[in-house]
């Protein structure tokens, strides 16, 4: 088998992949490198807040950015996914850190914003 192969099988073993497994892989990458003592709540959200940031500077002079990216660059749209990435584990990680189970909060927040805000009679 050719590398890219093993890239792009590896790479859709990850699509499906769920918020405790992410939470249960970033635990281990922390155990291993004895990094959980630096995982605090504080110290993980300002971690975030730094790559909101990093992430706020792609759009930063972009003005108005049309659905799906269609005239940006393979190369930009892929520094998206890393910094998208990069915010999304961090939230993970603070929320196994506070105890939160965030796909059942998420889940719990759809509902309660469905009946706040009802859909629009048609």
């Amino acid at each position: 088998m050719e590398e890219t192969e093993e890239i792009s099988i590896a790479e859709e073993k990850v699509v499906d992949i769920s918020l405790k497994d992410l939470a249960k892989k970033l635990e281990e990458f922390a155990k291993a490198r004895d990094w959980e003592k630096y995982h605090i709540p504080r110290n993980l959200l300002l971690a975030m807040v730094g790559e909101v940031g990093e992430l706020s500077e792609i759009f930063q002079w972009k003005g108005e950015v049309d659905k799906g990216l269609p005239n940006w660059e393979e190369s930009d749209k892929e520094h998206l996914a890393e910094e998208l990435s990069d915010v999304l584990l961090y939230l993970i990680r603070l929320s196994d850190i506070c105890g939160i189970d965030l796909g059942d909060a998420a889940t719990k927040k759809i509902v309660k914003n469905t009946i706040k805000y009802p859909p629009k009679a048609g």
